[in-house]
């Protein structure tokens, strides 16, 4: 099914509403009144310029949700604009190459969402007549489009009426409606799909989401909202109760994220060029280019003996680099060493390439790798 598909998406079984009676219980306010007054107050507050809004298009509006995906709206913008004016349309960013995305992605970290975009792309030509489809499980077949944001796509490209549950909704809708449990437990997640499905408008659908994500994230936070000024303080279950700092509930087990080691080598030939590696196509920077790197010092030595004309003993060390991901926390141990070249040809070796500090700028390259190789020209 295609972009002109009829205008109704196929509901599949999902987000079926609750029993209204149960829903009005827990807050006090008639159907449609939450609704009524986030629409007013996003009418008044809500951000209405994002980049992706004008034009508002399928296509847009799935490349913002999945860059919007952990990432901040402040952050994505620049993003945006920029892989827009590159790849302007689904087509183009279907035939553009992997090492192209990569580089427009480059900085925006979490790169498997860049990669599934790209595969979604494909996927979107050869079986949707190369536009996006406007179906609910059509969506969620596609790589990294899971429910909420399919939903988000379906209610802000088509005004169709689907339900979200991103992280800021979950906040919203546990604290309203006082929902016990951590927001990730099946229970949980199902009566928390049960009310967004509950809460939908008859019409404004796209600003209803719009709505949904910007309370969250400007006026519900996580730390310190500002439930003096919020429209919907009357009907909080938590701000009634005294519970808004426990809700919602904590991950159980929550452990610090554990320290990862690695020594990265930034090695320049005499022309200044720098050495880059790509990365195996699954786990951590999947594809990118990135610095040779190493589990400790010896390994790395080994490496340079094997590939390249220089003295391994001269390297210089740099500070060190640390860098956050989901799981753990990655502390990058660079040295800076100048060679002769390779011991063998190694642009014949399609994962190693040199490349000038000119050209690093259109190569998809880990933030924390751009990052030292900048550091090095300044």
């Amino acid at each position: 099914m295609s972009a002109r598909s009829p205008a109704t998406p196929r509901r599949s079984g999902r987000g079926e509403a609750p029993d209204s009676s149960s829903t009005q219980q827990a807050h006090g306010l008639a159907d449609g009144e939450i609704a009524a007054r986030l629409l007013a107050w996003f009418d008044r507050h809500g951000r209405t310029d994002l980049p992706w809004q004008h034009p508002r298009t399928p296509y847009r509006v799935w490349l913002s949700e999945i860059m919007l995906q952990q990432t901040q709206v402040s952050v994505v913008s620049g993003y945006f604009e920029r892989f827009v004016s590159a790849l302007p349309d689904l087509p183009a960013l279907a035939r553009a190459s992997q090492d192209e995305v990569l580089a427009l992605w480059s900085g925006l970290g979490y790169y498997a969402r860049a990669r599934n975009l790209h595969a979604s792309a494909k996927l979107c030509v050869e079986r949707h007549d190369g536009d996006l489809p406007r179906d609910l499980d059509a969506l969620i077949a596609l790589p990294g489009i899971g429910r909420s944001t399919a939903g988000a796509i379906l209610s802000q490209a088509w005004n169709d009426r689907a339900p979200i549950l991103d992280g800021n909704v979950k906040r919203v809708l546990c604290r309203l409606f006082g929902i016990d449990g951590w927001p990730g437990t099946p229970a949980v997640e199902k009566q928390l799909w049960s009310i967004a499905a509950s809460l939908l408008p008859d019409a404004r659908l796209a600003d209803w989401t719009q709505a949904q994500m910007d309370f969250g994230a400007t006026l519900c936070t996580r730390a310190s909202p500002s439930c003096a000024i919020c429209p919907l303080q009357d009907a909080c279950v938590a701000r009634r109760e005294g519970r808004i700092a426990e809700l919602p509930a904590a991950k159980p087990g929550s452990k610090p994220l554990p320290q990862r080691e690695t020594r990265m080598l930034i090695v320049e030939d005499p022309a200044g060029r720098v050495l880059l590696w790509r990365r195996p196509p699954t786990g951590v920077w999947a594809s990118l280019w990135s610095l040779p790197q190493h589990e400790s010092s010896d390994a790395a030595q080994a490496w340079f003996q094997r590939h390249l004309d220089g003295d391994f003993a001269s390297a210089r060390a740099l500070p060190a680099l640390d860098h956050g991901f989901t799981h753990f926390r990655l502390r990058i141990h660079p040295r800076l060493i100048a060679v002769n070249g390779p011991r063998a040809a190694i642009g014949d070796n399609a994962d190693l390439r040199w490349a000038s500090r000119a050209e690093l700028a259109a190569i998809g390259l880990p933030a924390p790798v751009r990052k030292l190789l900048q550091e090095q020209t300044e």
